[in-house]
């Protein structure tokens, strides 16, 4: 008999400790086997890509862990998300599927779908835990009055859903896409008797409204099946994912990282019209070069050292420039983006590396200009001190200063340069 009890203890143990491994004192241990389970079978998954041997991965590992510990004691265990981390040199297959060049990489997916963002922000067990928080609350706004949706913060992207009744295939389709574009645009819904007469009889409808401060858009009505989900989440993502982002310093991380050069608008903090004029330019003649390029707008006041490092003050906003990821050009006249085909030539001339060919030893023979001035500009360069000097001598255009704002090597080691 108690050569029993000690053989049960003994399976005992190396049952626990076998679970032990799995969760590995917090965080679960995702791998080949079991990650696609953990992200079909829970609303949020978030992951920590890391490597043993970079000096990152160890410092965030018990930050990581004292997390996942947190989280549970905080919502217990019916929480409807999941901590994980990968290891990538043991799961280099799990690295190549999720695009990690960088340890730690912090990833979450919800809904079995992987966020466009990463989480980029303070490393410690409260952020974390602030940071689920925000990602698991209901991302829906329900209104109860119709004149809600009339006062909308007008610089934001909305969809409004106007629906029969909240338990509908409907409802939860909209709902589970809000969930995983909650980041980009605001959802709204309304229900019954308040929404009555927004819709046709039996049918819910859901409506897209721009960001009217900022862009010339017009609204637009969902016309496909709103019972598919595919159809409507990706007519919901065509329409939450702007062709002109605006950059801030918390996302200015991840769009550098995206690796492609920028057109930027850099504008005053309340000047919208010039928001609204380079959207529509930008629409109309540069969709074929969106695969090539972020088109951006930046407040010229924020982003002051970029401006600084063009020779250009508030006083001169707005402004046009590229940001090669190598070098700054300044497009040399605001109001030439009027002239079709003038931003778009622009382009074409970064391609082709004319802009840095011409910084050097001046424009080219056959260049033509209708400014004079502006000519004579392009053939100078400040000095810093406001005064200008004849390019006698190759120089170099202002070194890229978006650049700085990619991944810090302090941070994390990248395992290749993307600039």
């Amino acid at each position: 008999m108690r050569r029993n009890s000690e053989a049960f203890g003994l399976i005992a143990f190396m049952v626990l400790g076998f679970s032990v491994s799995l969760i590995d004192s917090g965080a679960v241990v995702l791998n080949s086997g079991n990650v696609d389970k953990v992200l079909a079978e829970n609303e949020f998954v978030f992951i920590n890509f890391y490597a043993d041997w970079c000096r990152f991965s160890n410092m965030l590992s018990p930050v990581w862990d004292e997390f996942a510990e947190k989280a549970e004691a905080e919502f217990g265990p019916n929480k409807n998300f999941v901590i994980g981390k990968i290891d990538c040199d043991k799961e280099s297959s799990l690295g190549t599927r999720f695009h990690i060049t960088k340890y730690p990489t912090l990833k979450y997916v919800r809904n079995g779908v992987l966020a466009k963002r990463e989480y980029r922000g303070q490393r410690s067990a409260e952020a974390f835990v602030n940071f689920i928080r925000d990602q698991t609350k209901d991302a829906m706004q329900e209104f109860t009055v119709l004149k809600d949706v009339d006062e909308l913060d007008s610089k934001k992207r909305h969809l409004i859903g106007y629906f029969q009744k909240k338990d509908s295939k409907e409802y939860e389709n909209y709902r589970r896409t809000a969930a995983n574009l909650k980041d980009d645009c605001e959802f709204h819904a309304g229900f019954g008797e308040v929404v009555d007469k927004m819709h046709p009889p039996g049918q819910s409808i859901v409506a897209f409204r721009t960001n009217k401060a900022r862009s010339n858009e017009d609204d637009e009505v969902f016309r496909g099946n709103l019972h598919s989900y595919d159809e409507f989440s990706i007519w919901a993502a065509d329409k939450c994912t702007p062709l002109v982002r605006e950059i801030t310093f918390e996302n200015a991380e991840e769009l550098t990282e995206e690796g492609l050069p920028f057109l930027i608008l850099l504008h005053a903090p309340e000047d919208n019209e010039s928001i609204k004029r380079f959207t529509e330019i930008v629409q109309r003649d540069l969709m074929e070069d969106k695969q090539n390029v972020n088109f951006l707008i930046a407040d010229g006041v924020k982003f002051a050292h970029p401006l600084h490092h063009l020779g250009k003050a508030k006083s001169d906003l707005p402004l046009i420039a590229i940001d090669s990821f190598r070098h700054m050009y300044l497009f040399p006249k605001y109001e030439d983006m009027e002239i079709p085909g003038k931003l778009k030539q622009f382009l074409q001339d970064l391609y082709s590396g004319k802009l840095h060919r011409e910084f050097h030893y001046g424009p080219d023979k056959d260049t033509s200009s209708d400014d004079p001035s502006a000519a004579q500009q392009q053939n100078e360069v400040n000095t810093g001190n406001h005064d200008r000097v004849k390019r006698d001598q190759p120089k170099s255009p202002p070194p890229s200063q978006f650049q700085h704002l990619g991944p810090s090597k302090n941070r994390y080691t990248l395992l290749h340069d993307e600039f």
